[in-house]
């Protein structure tokens, strides 16, 4: 069975906060919104399970495929709760995790301190031996220093094992040889190499993401295969495939081996689901805003493509600040993602300054209202206080939610130190909140030369359709569409992601000079493994393969992405090569260098199962008046008072069903408010669109 022709498709995703459970089949789509379970994540992803197939009727033999998405490589790198990892590395470069790129993230501030490495330095270790950049012995391996070391790690409890020597990725023979031998000589930790994980040039960013990858890989271990009991024990038999940051799917195995790749697979299928909703109505310009319990995430989508990168930085220390976090190079879904989130702490500073997290109350002890020992104020009970969210109904009326219990403590930590009333107050958390996303969106879009006014938001998770209104005003932003079962819209994303992986592999060659047959070979090296990766999960399907060289002129720092024809590479092939190249360079900075060489650092094969096509755009219905199931008192931030709003229940509103802000559409899992700026319409694909009056 073809991952295009499953029909009926179960998807999780472990949120900081909550924990998403979507459930597709011929008889329709079935979701489920549950707490995440700290102590042990698969509680809460079977629980949900149960919720979705009480619904539907079906057995666990029923499902054909399972895909997983999980913070749990995320946080455990956030949060320094990996595992006790040590490193191996070339005699000479045992400080370059701490030498980094030899700047401050911030060159003004005297009192900085840079994030410890992940490794302490009396864990990092090293060998003689060296390769040149072309991969030939210059030292040979001092294979006895090894073997040595092996009895030393095992005796300093060393769980995981980081390996990386110089130019590893032009050589593997030594970091294999090291591996081997630490095996024979009886290490029990897990090891990681830099030459599988990151084959690519500047150790700097190979090591960090061996060293990442090495430090979660015996907790991802553990629980993905404790999922997979979990699984099997209730009667699953279908394959378990795990969302990767780069917006794709990848077997369990893949995952155990590279849970780097993991880092953001929730908010990758985010951005899967609003490309696939911007393919089907034609919008090429869109902005993805994602707002869940914990974090929100904010994506730029062009041409129906989000945008993608090599390098990520995880758990920066300082927000926004560019090199304060671990950087890691691994195909990642480009966003931007600030700790704003329903479960956001809000305070007060001695200033007298209101702040909005990053620090969030999660799924234990919660929000205030959720009356599980939570005492501080939140995003999520500013809302209620506001009266946009329905205390009664919120998680399908599975969670009673106690006002009181909210007012207090925003009126306690929030109103009282700045002289306001508990409504206020509430208002300035949400507007606060809503004004830290919108700037994270500015400075995303203007990082990317985006003019956000002509773009349209697409707005999910639990708390973006709260605040997404709010934000497009903030921005400039005339249209926002929420799509159907917006609340998981990360889970609903992994059903519509292909099954696909990514190789990059370093290998040093100049247009001027170009060697056919290496270039050939380490095409067909790569294109092997990932296809190898992407058959072990869908053996019969139809295999669509992306290759892209990275490119830059001689004497440059910093390459660009240019296409590589497909098939095995000719005289013809290298001159459309150097055409690409040319082009891309003179969209990107107007210019090109002549009687320049360009040179070739990397080269990278993406092969992925190929995706249904989008259905096509319909017309509208007629447009006519929605009917209003009632009204809520709502605290409006125009009048800065309360007044009665119409509520829509929007799974009665049919395609064309019309009205004029202020609103509130509550759904099981949700709730959208709309202003008095903006008009809302249900579209024929069910998309609930607001457009600016």
């Amino acid at each position: 069975m073809t991952h295009a022709k499953t029909k009926t498709r179960l998807a999780a995703d472990i949120g900081g906060t909550f924990t998403d459970v979507v459930l597709e089949t011929p008889k329709g789509m079935f979701t489920a919104k549950v707490p995440t379970d700290l102590e042990q994540p698969e509680r809460g992803i079977m629980a949900g399970v149960t919720i979705v197939r009480e619904q539907s009727g079906l057995a666990p033999s029923d499902i054909d495929i399972f895909v997983h998405g999980t913070t749990l490589a995320t946080n455990a790198l956030i949060e320094r709760k990996g595992a006790r990892t040590a490193l191996i590395t070339t005699e000479g470069f045992r400080d370059s995790l701490e030498i980094a790129y030899e700047s401050r993230y911030d060159q003004f501030d005297l009192q900085l301190e840079k994030p410890a490495p992940l490794v302490p330095r009396d864990l990092r270790f090293t060998v003689t031996e060296r390769m040149d950049v072309r991969g030939n012995v210059l030292l040979p391996l001092d294979r006895a220093r090894v073997t040595e070391l092996a009895a030393e790690l095992n005796r300093l409890g060393i769980e995981a094992v980081a390996v990386g020597l110089l130019h590893s990725y032009a050589n593997p023979a030594h970091e294999q040889a090291v591996r081997a031998l630490l095996i024979d000589a009886g290490c029990t930790a897990e090891i990681t190499l830099s030459s599988d994980v990151c084959p690519e040039v500047r150790e700097y960013e190979r090591f960090m993401t061996t060293v990442c990858n090495s430090y979660v890989q015996p907790i991802m271990a553990r629980y993905l295969r404790a999922l997979e009991k979990t699984l099997a024990d209730n009667g699953f038999v279908c394959p378990l495939f795990l969302m990767t940051s780069g917006g794709g799917m990848t077997t369990l195995e893949a995952a155990i081996r590279y849970p780097i790749r993991l880092v953001e697979s929730g908010p990758s299928g985010g951005a899967v689901l609003a490309s696939r909703i911007a393919a089907s109505l034609e919008e090429d310009r869109v902005v993805s805003f994602d707002m869940g319990g914990t974090t929100a995430k904010i994506c730029l989508i062009d041409d129906y493509l989000p945008q993608t990168a090599r390098n990520f930085e995880i758990a920066r220390a300082a927000r926004f600040q560019k090199g304060s976090g671990m950087p890691v190079r691994i195909p990642v879904v480009e966003m931007i993602e600030i700790g704003a989130g329903g479960g956001s702490i809000a305070d007060v500073d001695t200033m007298r300054r209101l702040a909005i997290g990053p620090e969030s109350a999660g799924s234990v002890p919660g929000a205030a209202c959720y009356g599980k020992g939570g005492v501080k104020p939140t995003v999520t009970d500013a809302n209620v206080v506001l009266g946009r969210i329905d205390p009664e109904t919120f998680a399908e009326g599975r969670m009673h939610l106690d006002v009181d219990a909210a007012r207090t403590a925003i009126k306690g930590d929030v109103g009282d130190p700045l002289d306001v009333s508990t409504s206020e107050a509430a208002l300035g958390i949400t507007e606060m909140v809503e004004e830290n996303m919108a700037n994270a969106a500015r400075i995303h879009s203007v990082e990317h030369g985006a003019d956000l006014s002509r773009y349209t938001m697409i707005a999910f998770g639990g708390g973006g359709p709260l605040h997404a209104v709010r934000m497009a005003e903030k921005l400039g932003v005339g249209r926002v569409i929420v799509p159907a079962n917006c609340s998981v819209g990360s889970a609903v994303g992994f059903l519509r992601a292909p099954i696909a992986y990514e190789v990059v592999r370093s290998r040093y060659m100049t247009l001027d000079q170009f060697d056919l047959n290496g270039a050939n070979a380490v095409l067909d090296e790569i294109s092997s493994e990932a296809r190898g990766i992407v058959r072990s999960g869908e053996p019969e399907a139809d295999l669509v393969e992306t290759r892209t060289a990275y490119m830059r002129y001689v004497g440059q720092g910093h390459e660009i992405q240019v296409p590589v024809p497909a098939g095995t590479l000719t005289e013809k092939d290298v001159a459309q090569i150097r055409a690409d190249y040319e082009a891309g360079y003179t969209r990107l900075f107007s210019r090109t260098i002549p009687e320049r060489d360009i040179e070739i650092l990397s080269w990278s094969i993406v092969v992925s199962t190929a995706q249904e096509p989008a259905e096509p755009r319909q017309a509208d219905g007629t447009a006519f008046d929605a009917a209003a199931i009632g009204d809520r008192s709502v605290f409006l931030p125009a009048d800065h008072d309360y007044r009665d709003v119409p509520i829509y229940w929007r799974p009665d509103l049919a395609a064309g069903a019309s009205f004029q802000g202020p609103a509130l559409v509550a759904e099981p899992q949700t709730t959208t408010f709309v202003t008095a700026a903006f008009t809302g319409r249900i579209d024929s694909k069910s998309n609930l669109v607001l457009e600016k009056v």
